[in-house]
């Protein structure tokens, strides 16, 4: 049984690439398509843009396989990888997964360009393995922080952990004008570091200083290794309409806590859970409360610091409307540190695009972060006075 949807996305969705690259264009595509665009011909979208556009995207059970097929305006040149925690392939994936096949097909009187992808269900550790031989040596994942307690802070100084979204082999949302998420991420990070710096008032943990792909549970690690007193995950993505634009904030669901809080608990060793807080001497449901209590005021705490936040950036850039947001995102999920996603601008918007590409909006909106890290400070400063 075949399932369609068609986003208006462009094809460079497929730059997110494995360490291999499939040409095979002589295989044949099967399965029986029941979808509500497997017939005609591709939508006239070709004659917008010279790119390669999405037309149509549809999947299939094929007895253990399962078949994900994109069809494109044109030809594209592609490559595949696999990302872990959570899994991904393109796609996010439920489990992992081994690429049984990979290829392009020419267009046929029912259907344009494709690329095909087969997908067979395996073990975390093949999984894990196939991802060892896939990462370029020179581009090795940022190995996780050692087990030893956090740096002592510098009196007067604030810890602050940026996290530059994507990296290495996970270029992130590619915009319309060839812009990449990874590149203009680490570029604001960098800039912000030098802007806190600046102020003398912060001491600045990069989750990656470079091109290098690194682990998304890797990133809380480093951060709350360096002592960060709160976590800023930068970001630029793409939706499928282009018209969108602005900027938002996000901070973790409600959902997504309690998932989160229920998974610490179950964990058998729980003694570096929270930092501060041996838990491993604690019954599972009084360890389960305090997760529950240390994370519910993590989680008040990162409110208060998005909309600190917002109120900075609505001056220096268009917003979307429902600005603060909330969701699941794996980055955002430490039970002790406060922590935010900053959504820059979206790249499928080429006036946004353009506009993160700009030495001077960048310092403008590098200014806005750095003024609402100190309204924040100010305002947890305030709380504790008698």
């Amino acid at each position: 049984m075949w399932q369609d949807c068609r986003p208006g996305l462009t094809a460079v969705l497929l730059a997110l690439a494995l360490a291999f690259t499939a040409r095979t264009t002589d295989a044949a595509e099967s399965g029986t398509c029941t979808g509500v665009g497997c017939g005609g011909t591709p939508a006239p979208i070709a004659a917008l843009t010279q790119r390669p556009v999405v037309t149509a995207a549809r999947f299939g059970d094929h007895g253990g396989t399962t078949r994900f097929v994109l069809e494109m305006t044109a030809p594209a040149a592609f490559q595949v990888f696999l990302l872990a925690d959570p899994y991904r392939a393109v796609l996010d994936l439920s489990g992992p997964v081994a690429v049984a096949k990979s290829f392009a097909l020419p267009p046929s009187t029912n259907a344009g360009h494709r690329i095909v992808l087969d997908l067979k269900g395996t073990t975390r550790e093949a999984f894990v393995a196939s991802l060892r031989g896939a990462m370029p040596a020179p581009e090795p994942a940022a190995p996780p922080a050692p087990a030893a307690p956090p740096p002592r802070r510098i009196p007067g100084k604030h810890v602050v952990a940026i996290d530059p979204g994507h990296g290495g082999v996970d270029p992130g949302a590619i915009g319309v004008d060839g812009a990449r998420e990874k590149d203009l991420t680490l570029g604001y990070a960098q800039a912000l570091r030098r802007a806190l710096a600046a102020t003398g008032r912060y001491e600045v943990v990069l989750t990656r200083d470079k091109d290098v792909f690194v682990a998304l549970r890797d990133r809380i690690k480093i951060a709350g290794m360096g002592g960060a007193e709160v976590f800023v995950s930068l970001h630029a993505d793409i939706v499928a309409d282009r018209q969108i634009r602005g900027g938002s904030v996000y901070t973790l669901s409600e959902n997504a806590s309690d998932a989160e809080a229920a998974a610490l608990a179950a964990k058998e060793n729980r003694a570096d859970t929270l930092a501060g807080i041996d838990l491993s001497d604690h019954s599972p449901p009084v360890a389960q409360i305090l997760i529950e209590l240390t994370q519910r005021m993590t989680m008040n705490a990162s409110v208060v610091l998005a909309k600190e936040m917002v109120d900075e950036l609505r001056p220096v850039t268009r917003l979307l409307h429902n600005t603060h947001r909330f969701a699941g995102f794996a980055v955002l999920k430490s039970p002790e540190v406060p922590s935010i996603l900053v959504e820059m601008g979206y790249l499928s918007n080429r006036a946004d695009e353009h506009q993160l590409q700009h030495p001077r909006f960048r310092a403008a909106l590098t200014a806005a972060v750095v003024q609402g890290l100190d309204r924040y400070f100010a305002s947890q400063q305030a709380l504790k006075r008698p």
